[in-house]
């Protein structure tokens, strides 16, 4: 696992995907707290952390993750790394750990911001901002593992892409599904249990519930475990 971990973050630096998933984070998150935070001298970065929160679920995570398995198959080069002498789980955990550093490096420039805040004297609202930072670490490493699970499922980088976009779209929307079913009580119910704005809010207020923890923790595992049984099932083709 380790060294499939290494291989794959080398490689995203060979590559431009990493340093374009920085660019989109860095840049979107540097406008915003300039706006906010510099010109309006507020301690308050719900706005960076709002921009981030949409760009990464609709731009930075299916960029991210759509070629960690799509790329191999179209190169032929899938049969090597499924023979290779290391198991299924850990070629798919090695490859989303890789991506999943990528992302948290890309969303720690908040911290940044936020030291330099308390640098110039100004007080950030830690709970705040340290609430945000896990919350859309664990959204993120949700998405990327789902984003994984459907570059197993096809060798077009494209419509891998396209598919974590749709899915994340899904999530966001969901408040809204829940409106329309409205009149039955069970499925609105359902529809907000699986909202991630819920839970991501959550965090936002500075509340670290072990349940929203937990769900976001057991997403990640049911699509990684999804991921590894696509592979196992191709591996004996």
């Amino acid at each position: 696992m380790i060294a499939v971990f290494k291989r794959e973050f080398k490689t995203m630096f060979t590559g431009p995907i990493a340093y374009f998933v920085w660019a989109l984070l860095f840049f979107f998150a540097g406008l915003f707290f300039f706006n906010d935070n510099v010109l309006y001298t507020s301690t308050s970065m719900t706005g960076v952390f709002g921009i981030l929160y949409t760009i990464s679920m609709l731009l930075v995570v299916p960029i991210l993750s759509m070629r960690l398995f799509s790329e191999d198959r179209r190169n032929k080069t899938d049969q090597a790394l499924l023979t290779a002498p290391v198991s299924l789980t850990g070629v798919v955990v090695g490859k989303y750990l890789a991506a999943l550093l990528v992302f948290l490096l890309g969303i720690s420039i908040t911290l940044v911001f936020a030291v330099v805040m308390a640098m110039f004297d100004a007080t950030p609202a830690w709970a705040s901002i340290l609430g945000n930072w896990l919350g859309l670490a664990l959204l993120g490493g949700n998405l990327i593992a789902a984003g994984m699970f459907f570059s197993t499922l096809t060798e077009s980088q494209f419509i891998a892409a396209l598919c974590t976009f749709a899915f994340s779209y899904v999530l966001m929307m969901m408040d809204s599904l829940a409106t329309l079913f409205g009149s039955a009580e069970w499925l609105a119910k359902v529809v907000e249990f699986l909202s991630v704005n819920v839970r991501y809010n959550a965090f936002a207020a500075g509340e670290i519930g072990y349940g929203n923890v937990l769900f976001f923790l057991s997403m990640q595992a049911l699509f990684l475990f999804l991921a590894v049984r696509v592979l196992d099932s191709r591996k004996w083709k």
